[in-house]
This record gives C-alpha cells, sequence and structure tokens, in this order.
C-alpha cells in the first residue's frame, strides 16, 4: 500500500510568498518550485529563513502576501484533512506526552483518514505496521518514547510521518543531536523512501557535504529568499559557500559518492598555509 509518484509537476509552488513574524518579514516575494519525486535540501545560516519556509509550506504559518500551491491548488484553500493526507511534516525538536508509547504516536499519523463515520481501520493497521517495519521499529512498537534513545526516538517520528502516507514529506533538521551513525541511518532511510516509493522529500540541513550526497535539489537561502538553487554538482562552489554562510573553503570530489565535498578553511588552516 506505498505510494508512487509518476507526475513530473512541481510538487510545491510558492508565489510571491512572504511570511513573516510579529510583522518582521523572514522571507520576501518568493518564487520557488519543489520538484516531485525528488530529495531537495534547503542549505543556509543559522536565522537565513530555512525553517520558516518550511512551516509555510506546511501551512502553519500564514503568509503576509502571496500563497503555497500544492498540486496546482492554493494550499490556503484546502481543508486541513485534504493538506495532511498529501504532505506530512516533522518539525525540529517534536515533543510528546510522557509516557506516550511508539505504537500510540505513530497511530496518530492515521487520525487524517478517519472520521465519525470511519474510525480506526484494517487500512490503518497496515499502514501503521508498514510504518513500524520500514523505519525498524517493531520491536519498540510498545515502548514509552521517552525511554529511547535520540536515534531511535527520530525514527519513531519518521514512522509516524510514514504512516499518514503522504506523498510529500516535510523534516526540519531531522538528524540535529544526533550522532553520525543515526544520521546516516536516517538519511539512509529517506534515501530509500524516495528511490523506492518516489516520496518527495524537502529537508533542511545544516550538513553540506550530507546534503549535497542525498539531495536531488540543492537550494541556498540567504537573507530570506533563494540565493541559488540546482544539482548540487552546479551550485555547491566556494563562491557560494563564501557568499551565503561567510567562510573560505575548498570544494573537492567525494571519493565515495562523487558529489562535491565542502571543506571550510578556519583561522587554524590558514595560519598553517603561511608557515
Amino acid at each position: 500500500m506505498s505510494v508512487t509518484i509518476s507526475s513530473t509537476e512541481p510538487a510545491l509552488t510558492t508565489r510571491q510568498l512572504t511570511l513573516a513574524y510579529d510583522r518582521a518579514i523572514v522571507i520576501r516575494d518568493l518564487d520557488l518550485v519543489i520538484p516531485a519525486g525528488q530529495i531537495t535540501a534547503l542549505v543556509g545560516p543559522n536565522g537565513c529563513g530555512k525553517s520558516t519556509l518550511l512551516r509555510g509550506l506546511a501551512r502553519l504559518l500564514k503568509p503576509l502576501k502571496g500563497t503555497v500551491y500544492l498540486d496546482s491548488a492554493s494550499i490556503f484553500r484546502l481543508s486541513t484533512k485534504e493538506v495532511a493526507k498529501q504532505l506530512g511534516i516533522l518539525p525540529q525538536s517534536p515533543t510528546a506526552p510522557e509516557g506516550l508509547t511508539v505504537r500510540e504516536l505513530v497511530a496518530q499519523g492515521r487520525y487524517p483518514h478517519q472520521s465519525w463515520l470511519q474510525q480506526w481501520s484494517a487500512e490503518d493497521d497496515r499502514f501503521l505496521e508498514q510504518a513500524l517495519a520500514i523505519t525498524g521499529m517493531v520491536e519498540l512498537a510498545n515502548r514509552p518514547l521517552d525511554t529511547l534513545s535520540g536515534g531511535q526516538r527520530q525514527r519513531a517520528w519518521i514512522a509516524m510521518t510514514l504512516a499518514q502516507n503522504t506523498p510529500i514529506l516535510l523534516l526540519d533538521e531531522p538528524t540535529t543531536f544526533l550522532d553520525l551513525a543515526h544520521q546516516i541511518e536516517i538519511l539512509d532511510l529517506l534515501y530509500e523512501l524516495n528511490q523506492t516509493e518516489g516520496r518527495t522529500i524537502v529537508m533542511v540541513l545544516h550538513d553540506l557535504n550530507q546534503a549535497c550526497r542525498y539531495a536531488d535539489h540543492l537550494i541556498a537561502v540567504r537573507n530570506g529568499g533563494v540565493y541559488v538553487q540546482g544539482i548540487p554538482s552546479n551550485i555547491m562552489t566556494e563562491t557560494m559557500v563564501q557568499e551565503v554562510f561567510g567562510i573560505e573553503s575548498r570544494i573537492v570530489h567525494d571519493p565515495v559518492t562523487h558529489t562535491p565535498m565542502c571543506i571550510p578553511i578556519s583561522r587554524k588552516a590558514r595560519l598553517a598555509e603561511l608557515r
């Protein structure tokens, strides 16, 4: 019962999108296309608007101007349930009630598919079990969420979004606070979901090298707008890193994945070159 995306049309589009908190504009007049069936990574310095943009795409933040289109329809004119059937979001550092088990958390992903006339069904059971299996959480299903490690909890939250069975997944820093092994584990899982089920995945990442390894489409955000976007091999340049992040770097060839690899030039490295 998996989702397969075959359309070549954009999954999400913004037109003149302006987002703000308390009238302080963070994203201004943004026109953006998120390609369907691909992994898109948003990168940029802290405070540049990446998370705000993700919240706007998910309809969690009402725009001052412009709109977001989901399959050519304004997302703000769709019902909450219609949006939840098409788009799942994993916010940064999500929280759950104390004592909630993994199974209970994942079951919440099925709520958009239920109604007064149709409560929990055999189909809900199938998607719940499938989400637990895909994320490797079957053996931990009855454990309280607050007894798990950081990586296990993150997989549980991802399982909840998968149980929702949406063709689009938005993830805000899914690898934050995780050790390297858990980071790779989660990114590999998302990559497999994209490759095997055609899910459109949009995620905020801080690690430029991981973004280049896993993303088909890279969007560099600076000062509330898109500085540049495209395939990583075209846009990951020393000039981009300098102008977006304000640091010198060297871009080399990753010998394993053959994608761009960014090596930042620290003050220590510059001093070493002078010796």
